[in-house]
């Protein structure tokens, strides 16, 4: 007297389970205080955006300080020295600033990331 298998056990309806484990409800940790962004990249780009604008204030501000430097410090040749690197400083920050953003838009472009 054989017994069959499929007389054992009941039939599984693939299709049935599949839809079943597409339609529930999975929870999932996403912290509120961020939007519900539970991936790095939306994080970022919400962070870059003030970045940006909070360096590009500060060199500008820099700049000016050189600036006003160099008025005060007409004719001391130290002064004029040190009033020259501020605002050179301040010059190849912002170079550094737009190379950057060219960066994050290129690999935006490459990755295939909205990041602003």
């Amino acid at each position: 007297m054989r017994i069959l298998i499929a007389q054992i056990t009941p039939a599984v309806d693939f299709d049935k389970l599949k839809q079943e484990l597409t339609t529930t409800y999975v929870p999932s940790i996403k912290p509120e205080f961020l939007g519900g962004a539970s991936n790095v990249y939306p994080i970022l780009s919400d962070v870059l955006k003030y970045i940006y604008v909070f360096a590009g204030l500060l060199l500008l501000f820099y700049l000016i300080y050189g600036g006003f430097h160099m008025m005060i410090a007409a004719r001391d040749e130290k002064g004029l020295v040190e009033a020259k690197g501020k605002i050179t400083n301040a010059l190849v920050g912002f170079l550094l600033l737009f190379v950057s953003y060219w960066i994050v838009q290129i690999m935006e472009y490459i990755l295939g990331i909205k990041i602003f």
